[in-house]
Parts: C-alpha cells; structure tokens; sequence
C-alpha cells in the first residue's frame, strides 16, 4: 500500500494565520472524506535565522495511506484548495510551498532516461536536504532543482518559498524530538484576549513537569501565544500522552475548535554544529563552540550585553540580548579568561546570539596586601627594598612579602540557559540535556 507524504510551507504572516492550523483544517477534511492519517503530523523548525521567516519558522509534513490512483488526485485536489483558500497571500512576504511524495513510484531525473532513484535513496537525499535547511540558508533554486531530481511534486504559490520547508518537513529524520499538542481557538475568537484559567495551568505544569516544559516563566502562562494566529495555546512534552494529559488539566474560558499533536524537532539542539575554530564560523549558522572570553562583557543602551570571544584561530563577539532577562546578568559576570562553550547562532550584524552557556574553567582573581603585624594592624611599605614598617607599634620585617589572597567570584562553573520567554523553538533546554 502506497504512502502520500505532504509538506506545507509559508501560509502564515505577522498578522495572522498558522501553517499548523491549516494542516488541522486539511486533516480533518481528509478524515470525513474517509482518508486515513498515519502516525502523527510533523512540525519540523528551520533556521532560525532565515530571513523571510515569522517567528518560530515551521513548516509542516503528514502522511496518506493510499488505496487508489483517484484517491491521490482527490486529496491533492483537497490539500492544494485548503492551502489556497486559508493562506496569507495578502502578505508580500508569505509565498506558500505544497510538495508531494508518493511511495512505490519508479522515478527518473528526466525524460531519457537517468539515474533510478528508490524510495530509500529519495528518503536519505531529502534528509540531507532538511539538515542543511535546519542548519544554512538554502534557495528555492536549490529546492526545486532536488525535487526535478527526484521528480518530486512541488506547488509554487507566487514565490513559492514554501517548497524550501516543504521538503524539508517531508525528510527530516528525527533521532531525538519532542511532540507539541496545539489547541485551536474559533474564527470568531481570533484578534481578542485569550481566556485560560491560569490557575489550572499553574496546577498542569505541577503535575506533568518535567515531561511536559516551558509551559510558565516568571508567572506567566508561556503556553500562549502572543501572536493573533488560531492557536489558543499549545503544550510540549516529551510524549503524545504526556501533552494530552497535560492538555486534560487545562481549563479553557473559551470554546476549542480542536487540537492537533504534532511530531517535532523543536527542543532537540538540531540546528546547532559544534565546531573546533572560530574562523569556520559563517553568518546564519548555528553553532557549538568553545572558547576564552577576551574582554570584560559591557553592557550597551537597551540592557544588550557583549563580550568578545576568542581561540587560536580568531575571535567572535557574543551578545545576550535584553529579552533574555536575568540571564544578562550572568554573562556580566564573566572575565577576561574563563574558558566556555557557547550554543547559539550568527546573525545579519556577525554576532553570535547565545542561547546556553556552559562554563568550564572560571579565570582566579586573586588581592596583594600587605602583612599584617603581630599587634593586628596592617603594616605600610617602608621604602624600596626596605621591607614593612607597622604605623600603630613600629615593628618592622625587613623580608617581608605582600600577601596574595584568592578572591571568590560570585559565579560557578556549570550550564545555563536564557528563561522560556527567549527560548528558540530548537534550543533544548537544559532538563532534556543529559549531562
């Protein structure tokens, strides 16, 4: 029995919409036309430094069972009218991708003849395809070349960019993820307040964490979004069961439209490279690297806080942005000469933008001064080569030396991580980090 895979890309803008709720509104059409999902959809996030993004820059996957040829042009015909009718295409920036794979196909690179590409060969070229979109910044010439390869079905809305996450939702392999259950919000509702009981959050994140996270930060319900898309609010955990149980015990002052559980890479460190030289380092890549800091962190108008940070082959400058919050004032605490490794990515400005911190070694301060005398006071210099001389009793040590002292810093050696609220949809948080 034939499979279906479906990638959607670049349906939603700042004002509005969600490619997630899109792939709600299609599945369920699917269902009550008596087609059959398997497993669960994919939310998979790209760079988060691409340019053309909304903020979390997710695109969408889910798979068909196939039962007949019409079959495959009936749900074409369904998702391509859905994707049409739902997207932001008021939106300048919002160019749409839809991208079909059909399984148990013969496919051949052009019309006379080229190389046979198997189901499998297809599978490992678009995951290679999705690392290098979750990592770099890919073209649609790129994408739509690899789909004439691999005679993949694409479909362009203006732009089409979309076909860029499109495919790379269809051939991302996760060894590591999470799931994300999102609940959906009626049409009506959309543009006002949200209306949860934050008590009931208050009492689900007790219950269900750590399996379930980043549902609050600082007193604030995290798990809704401040965006006027149709998500009401949406729960991450580390299993279907754990975000359903979780969603359970939350009590919505509002009516649902539904909810989808989506299969993610979001919190899994996947877009991140470690690297060994500082020099290898490109813009819009996201990286792991360990270093010395090179300067004292200063900190500039809006609370942005920078440091320079150096290894044999160059130096970098690291920043922690005022909207990560308390965690400015760690990085304030570093010093010239502590050794760390960073987590994070370059942006547009060549600056790293740090999402962890580990520290390795904390350089040691250390204060001279002088004897103290027998009596208890502390003595003076007595001249050039002339040792110490005590102002109270007069007593001299004519060898004497200053006394170094070790000074504690008021930092630890450890990881740590900017709060929920700066937390990229990728980074993983330090609760899944096995250390």
């Amino acid at each position: 029995m034939n499979k279906l895979y479906v990638g959607i890309d670049d349906t939603d803008s700042p004002e509005g919409m969600c490619t997630t709720y899109i792939t709600f509104v299609i599945i369920n059409k699917l269902k009550d036309c008596g087609f059959e999902i398997e497993g669960h959809p994919r939310l998979i996030r790209l760079n988060p430094f691409a340019r053309f993004k909304t903020r979390g820059n997710g695109s969408v996957s889910f798979k068909l069972i196939i039962k007949s040829s019409d079959d495959v042009e009936k749900a074409k015909k369904i998702i391509l009218n859905k994707v049409k009718q739902l997207s932001k295409m008021e939106n300048e920036n919002t160019n749409p991708g839809v991208v079909f794979f059909e399984t148990g196909k013969i496919r051949l690179t052009n019309p006379d003849g080229g190389k046979i590409y198997s189901d499998k060969e297809i599978n490992s070229l678009l995951e290679k395809f999705a690392l290098r979109a979750i990592m770099e910044i890919l073209t649609i010439d790129e994408a739509k070349k690899l789909a004439n390869d691999l005679n993949l079905e694409i479909h362009q809305f203006k732009k089409g960019r979309g076909i860029i996450g499109a495919m790379a939702a269809i051939g991302c392999y996760l060894e590591d993820k999470t799931f994300e259950l999102l609940a959906y919000r009626l049409p009506e509702n959309y543009c006002t307040s949200r209306k949860i009981n934050p008590e009931s959050v208050l009492e689900m994140n007790k219950k269900t964490y750590p399996r379930t996270f980043d549902n609050l930060d600082e007193g604030y319900m995290a798990i809704v979004p401040h965006t006027p898309c149709p998500i009401l609010y949406g729960i991450r955990g580390e299993s279907p069961q754990d975000v359903l149980n979780a969603h359970k015990l939350v009590e919505s002052l509002e009516s649902l439209e539904g909810y989808l559980i989506f299969e993610t890479n979001q919190h899994t460190d996947m877009h991140l490279k470690r690297i060994d030289k500082i020099n290898k380092m490109e813009k819009y890549g996201c990286y792991i690297l360990r270093g010395t800091v090179k300067d004292k962190p200063n900190v500039i108008e809006g609370g942005h806080v920078f440091f320079k940070l150096e290894d044999s082959s160059g130096e970098i400058e690291c920043a922690a942005y005022e909207p990560t919050k308390g965690f400015r004032n760690l990085i304030k605490l570093l010093l010239p000469g502590d050794n760390v490794e960073i987590y994070g990515g370059i942006g547009s400005m060549g600056t790293l933008n740090i999402e962890k911190i580990r520290i390795y070694e904390l350089k040691s301060l250390f204060i001279e001064e002088n004897p103290l005398c027998e009596c208890g006071k502390r003595m003076k210099s007595a001249g050039h080569d002339k040792g110490f001389k005590c102002p109270k009793c007069g007593n001299k040590i004519r060898n004497g030396q200053k006394i170094r002292t070790k000074i504690p810093r008021d930092i630890k050696k450890g990881f740590y991580e900017v709060p929920t609220s700066a937390r990229r949809h990728l980074s993983k948080q330090l609760v899944r980090m096995d250390f």
